[in-house]
């Protein structure tokens, strides 16, 4: 429960608390593009500072950050591994059978993880900064020139801020079932893997339960009131793109030329 980051606002005043959503978003997509610039030393260097200053001006804990690390760090090591082994190169470092490690699959390895590591932390930025309605007003915001092609932009933003709604109660569903089958008996921690497994069966089927449950319930609930979709539909929040919106996504264009010209 404490490791969750999804859908988890940190409140503040910063600069990048008070951007437009859609910035945010657009910025998240310019990073995930500018970050494969950074194949040295130097330009993986500018990218570590640039995401450690956006970080220290939010004045959120590194902790929340290293929490949102923790369920990928699996993945990241894996490709990290993957490439220290199996990339070729002509400077062997060690060599054992098929595995061998080179200078360059050493140095390549670095540049994923590296890359892995701030392309986590920099999505976690948007969410820890940004409301989960609000994420979802950006995109379906973002998403409207696609109105016109048919297709269903309001629904897929409604969709998307329920989601979000409900990842903290289907948590909370989780810890209220895992306690009534500890209160059982049931162990979670201990025994193999296959054991474990099998733990998590009784989790499951009531979980599935009670999340239909609820589905039902939040459809009458919508069909009671009469809703009709997004067509002629005012908003209760308007977003207003500003000139700090702007200046964000000139710096990461900027940011981007930068790391371009000192690439290999």
């Amino acid at each position: 429960m404490d490791r969750l980051i999804l859908g988890r606002y940190i409140p503040g005043n910063s600069i990048i608390h008070r951007l437009d959503p859609r910035s945010k978003l657009l910025a998240v997509v310019l990073f995930l593009l500018i970050v494969f610039f950074a194949n040295n030393l130097l330009t993986n260097l500018l990218l570590i500072g640039f995401v450690w200053f956006l970080i220290t001006i939010t004045g959120i804990k590194l902790s929340f950050f290293i929490k949102g690390l923790k369920p990928m760090i699996g993945i990241i090591l894996f490709t990290t591994l993957f490439q220290v082994f199996f990339v070729a190169g002509e400077h062997v470092v060690w060599q054992f059978w098929v595995l061998r490690i080179t200078t360059e699959s050493l140095r390549m390895g670095a540049i994923i993880f590296c890359r892995f590591i701030l392309i986590v932390f920099f999505s976690t930025l948007l969410t820890l900064t940004t409301t989960p309605l609000a994420l979802a007003d950006g995109v379906e915001a973002s998403l409207k020139p696609l109105a016109r092609f048919k297709v269903p932009v309001h629904e897929i933003g409604l969709m998307l801020s329920m989601s979000l709604r409900f990842v903290p109660t289907l948590m909370d569903d989780t810890q209220r079932i895992m306690n009534a089958q500890r209160a059982r008996g049931v162990d979670f921690s201990e025994g193999s893997i296959v054991k474990r497994i099998r733990a998590v069966i009784p989790i499951l089927i009531p979980l599935f339960a009670s999340s239909f449950k609820r589905a039902e319930a939040l459809a009458t609930a919508i069909e009671a009131r009469g809703y009709q979709g997004g067509d002629g539909r005012t908003k209760y929040r308007v977003l207003k793109w500003k000139r700090r919106d702007t200046f964000s996504i000139v710096i990461m264009v900027a940011l981007g030329l930068l790391l371009y010209l000192l690439k290999n």
